[in-house]
């Protein structure tokens, strides 16, 4: 099976299966690792600190290989994006290009000199360059290089099918329901005048849905496809469009599709092939991305920017992680007046998996909703580039029925299907509103102020602007009647006793109603609002609330500056504890309120809050202590002390933070790359759940098995009844062992250290080291070190313990930003509950016999040789097995074997008697016969 790389199961029953997590595949994903912004631990060839380790790996030992030039020079587009009309693309065209050719000039001449093959990019500054090892290396010691990458082509996954939705008057549900059809019908606006394009997998331009509106399409019913149609990869026959894939046929008809499957079907359409089979290159993104700033006719010559779309729409991206490497294209964009609408990605639910370029402050990135107005599971959620909330908003994303090639119709689903929605919705908008054509920040006003605000805090952000559904539900028909309607802006400052008040929000009701949050600087602004009258409201927490009445006049911008008064406050202050220790990494917050904090290594807190009743709440970080909810009255300073209760799991194991320090290993097994696993003997029996083995499995996924082997990349919580069990989940994740990696263990007399020294996540930025040290007596402490990216806080593993029938097990954390630079958790059984029993016995069987051990407890079988303890032949002719006893019991037992036929021997003379101890460990050394 492939693997699908993109994070949390999106499953809310989170069954250990191996999953392919459906409707998130219709997203193109794109390398995070290609042209810049590389991750801080991509570790880079010593000899120049230039060059990627990847593309030196590439060169060595004579061999040629192909890589992306990173230039230092960045064009000025500020005079271009002053330019009116259609001849803004011209002049950020002459501006990139004259920035090229003086930036590239140097280089273009080595090249030329040593014979090589290259191609340049004028709108990213970038050479693509093929060679050896000298020529590598004289590249990068010029000083104009910035930066020498690898040409990482990235796997198209195949699109998911949706099911079929009944339509709304001969309209597919989703036009329906962003309220297309009534801007059709009320204001005869189909998106005439707009040129929309899509980068993608292509386009069948004779589509029945899709002909009719083509650019390319003649009076006579010929076409001609320079200028309307490019393909950089050159998969397509004769230079003719093609869609190989179906995905951009898909996108295209939902944005000008014909029969009630496009949003805007009066647009004109162009297309640019940006992603081969299966895979979108570099190469090709980047030359799709300069053409819709200048098309060209199908040889890539001749460039026309007065030809320039007015829209594009892109619905692929990188999976989560920001990368910047495609931001000057989106830059280009901007500067020429062309709308960039983008996918958000497929890598939900979790937070913080915002795709790139839709993470981009630059782009306008698109969420999913399905036919019930929820988020789709596999939306991703942001936040975006510098913490901005992405998406921008959310469109219908689920089940959405269009145009595929061969003249057909089916049903995708995806945050590919929904950003064509938005990008229809601005060709709406700019045909309605002429005066509004390439002006993207009002057009974004319009989109922002008009979505349906849709309260999920779930990833941050407020009510009305949250990492869920970005500024709310995408509505066509209102975004239309605000562009077209008289219309001002109010902006201000709010402030408090003279300083600025950032995260505050600005409620207006009135003639319409918005809500807006203040930035870092106390700034808010209302960009496009209706013309009329209004109530301002500010009242955040802690302060006296603020109202005053505001006119907003046709075409003029108001101000208003709200001024806050503090409320009469107290100071709430204490330790936090858990097993008669301060616990640090406690969250304490007063619901329903902003405020929050979190308690430092000594347990301490401290929290001013207004004067007033509250439920305090206290979240400890993981899952080895209970949160606690309390009510309190604030009429002045409170003191109080927080004692936690510490979790039990069924058996009775507990955890707690560590504190053992991090132990490294010495000896490095031979185990590497993903997926793996390898099998080791343990210097002593290592109980846990009562069963002690001397034998355990380590895989590269952060997991110690004392089970059956089954390696397993996808998380799940515990416990679970399914494969793998009886387990120490260390930082069980979807992990690499590199070359820069490895996996090492020490061993004394009763400790035995697994460390995971430097691995990396799976398609994701960032590595960690993780210890794990095994003590005889059944405790284990895990402590994790050098972690960088927003995966080694653990928001994609599973950490804890598990029995062997998975029926038992306590979890430290799963799927939760658990871990920091030194956190440490130790496990260990309460004492009194049980013992750990391990049975030893010496004995001479013939092939396809077993041992068993059978006794009066029920644990043992109640004397029941159907039920009795089978034992291991690991160590033959001594036979092992472990189990979990009752403490301060007398026990009776006897040694079997059992035929492949199921005939029982018993050993001979009188039952064997003992009891166990109080606590800790009880084993036998037995050899089978009279004794």
């Amino acid at each position: 099976m492939t693997k699908d790389r993109r994070g949390p199961s999106p499953d809310p029953g989170r069954s250990r299966t191996r999953r392919v997590f459906g409707a998130a595949l219709t997203v193109l994903a794109l390398s995070v690792s290609t042209l810049a912004g590389m991750p801080a631990a991509h570790a880079q060839d010593p000899a120049d600190p230039k060059i990627d380790e990847a593309v030196a790996a590439a060169v060595k030992g004579g061999r040629e290989a192909s890589f992306w030039v990173l230039l230092r020079d960045r064009p000025d587009l500020t005079p271009a994006a002053k330019v009116k009309g259609k001849a803004r693309a011209g002049a950020v065209h002459r501006a990139a290009t004259d920035s090229a050719d003086r930036s590239q000039r140097g280089l273009r001449k080595l090249l030329t000199s040593r014979k090589a093959k290259f191609d340049t990019y004028w709108i990213a500054d970038t050479v693509h360059v093929t060679g050896d090892a000298e020529l590598l290396a004289e590249v990068a010691a010029r000083p104009e290089v910035k930066a020498v990458l690898p040409d990482t082509p990235v796997t198209l996954p195949a699109p998911v099918a949706g099911r079929v939705q009944a339509t709304v008057d001969a309209v597919e549900w989703n036009v329906d329901r962003i309220g297309a059809p009534r801007v059709w019908d009320e204001r005869d606006v189909r998106g005439q005048g707009v040129v929309v394009a899509n980068i993608d997998t292509g386009v069948q331009f004779d589509h029945p849905a899709l002909a009719a509106n083509y650019r390319g399409r003649q009076a006579d019913g010929g076409f001609l496809h320079d200028y309307n149609w490019f393909d950089p990869t050159g998969v397509c026959a004769g230079g003719l469009p093609c869609d190989n894939n179906g995905h951009g046929t898909h996108t295209m008809g939902t944005m000008a599709g014909s029969g009630g499957i496009g949003v805007a079907p009066g647009v004109t359409w162009i297309a640019a092939k940006g992603c081969e089979t299966n895979s979108c290159s570099v190469a090709a993104l980047l030359a799709a991305g300069q053409w819709i700033v200048a098309p060209t006719d199908r040889n890539g010559r001749n460039p026309r920017p007065d030809l320039a779309p007015d829209v594009v729409n892109n619905s692929w991206g990188s999976a989560a992680n920001f990368d910047p490497w495609y931001s000057d294209v989106i830059r280009s964009w901007v500067a020429a007046g062309i709308f960039p609408a983008f996918s958000n990605g497929n890598t939900g639910p979790g937070c913080n998996t915002a795709g790139t370029p839709g993470s981009y402050t630059g782009t306008y990135a698109s969420g999913a909703t399905d036919s019930n107005d929820r988020i789709a599971s596999f939306s991703s959620r942001g936040t975006g580039q510098d913490g901005g909330v992405k998406p921008d908003l959310t469109a219908p994303g689920v089940d959405i029925r269009s145009s595929v090639p061969g003249g057909g119709f089916a049903s995708n689903s995806g945050t590919s299907m929904a950003s064509p929605h938005t990008a229809a919705t601005v060709a709406l908008i700019w045909s309605a509103a002429p005066s509004l054509r390439r002006d993207i920040a009002a057009t974004r006003d319009v989109l922002d102020e008009t979505a349906i605000d849709t309260d999920d805090t779930s990833c941050g952000g407020t009510a009305s602007d949250n990492n869920v559904f970005g500024q709310g539900r995408l509505d066509a028909y209102a975004a239309v009647r605000l562009a077209v309607s008289p219309s001002g802006s109010l902006t201000g400052t709010v402030r408090a006793n003279g300083v600025p008040l950032g995260g505050v929000d600005v409620a207006l009701t009135g003639t319409a109603s918005r809500t807006v949050t203040t930035a870092a600087d106390g700034a808010y602004r209302f960009g496009r609002l209706p013309a009329g009258s209004y109530r301002i409201r500010v009242a955040p927490f802690g302060y006296d609330a603020f109202e005053a009445d505001v006119t907003i006049a046709a075409s003029e911008s108001a101000e208003l500056d709200p001024a806050l008064t503090s409320r009469a406050s107290g100071v709430l202050s204490g330790v936090v504890s858990g097993a008669g220790s301060p616990l640090e990494g406690v969250t304490i917050g007063l619901t329903g309120t902003p405020a929050t904090v979190t308690t430092g290594a000594d347990g301490r807190f401290r929290l001013a809050a207004p004067h007033g009743a509250y439920e305090l709440t206290v979240r400890p970080l993981g899952g080895c202590f209970a949160s606690e909810t309390r009510s309190l009255t604030v009429s002045g300073d409170v003191a109080l002390d927080l004692p936690l209760r510490q979790i039990e799991d069924a058996y009775g194991y507990r955890c707690a933070p560590a504190a053992e320090p991090y132990r490294a290993g010495t000896e490095k097994l031979p185990i590497t790359g993903d997926d793996a696993v390898t099998e080791v003997t343990l210097p002593f029996a290592v109980p846990l759940y009562g069963v002690a083995r001397n034998r355990a499995w380590i895989s590269t996924n952060g997991v110690i098995g004392l089970g059956d082997i089954e390696i397993l990349y996808q998380n799940t919580a515990l416990p679970d009844a399914a494969e793998p069990n009886h387990a120490f989940y260390a930082l069980w994740d979807d992990l690499v062992v590199d070359e820069l990696a490895g996996i090492y263990t020490a061993a004394d007399a009763d400790t035995f250290v697994v460390e995971w020294r430097n691995v990396r996540f799976f398609g994701y930025a960032g590595r960690i080291s993780v210890s794990v040290v095994l003590h005889a007596d059944g405790t284990v402490t895990y402590r994790y070190r050098g972690l960088s990216g927003e995966r080694s806080s653990g928001l994609g593993a599973t950490i804890g313990v598990e029995n062997p029938a998975g029926t038992a097990g306590l979890a430290y954390s799963v799927d939760a930003a658990s871990l920091r630079e030194g956190t440490g958790v130790t496990f260990r059984a309460n004492p009194v509950n049980r013992v750990a029993a391990t049975f030893n016995v010496t004995a001479e069987t013939w092939w396809g016999q077993q041992v068993l051990v059978v006794g009066n407890l029920p644990e043992l079988g109640g004397w029941d040789p159907a039920r009795a303890v089978a034992l291991d032949a690991a160590g033959y002719p001594v036979w092992s097995g472990g189990l979990s006893l009752p403490p301060d019991t007398a026990v009776e037992f006897k040694y079997v074997k059992r035929d492949p036929d199921g005939t029982v021997t018993w050993e001979p003379g009188a039952n064997r008697t003992t009891i166990t101890p109080p606590a800790g460990q009880f084993i036998t050394h037995d050899t089978f016969g009279p004794h």
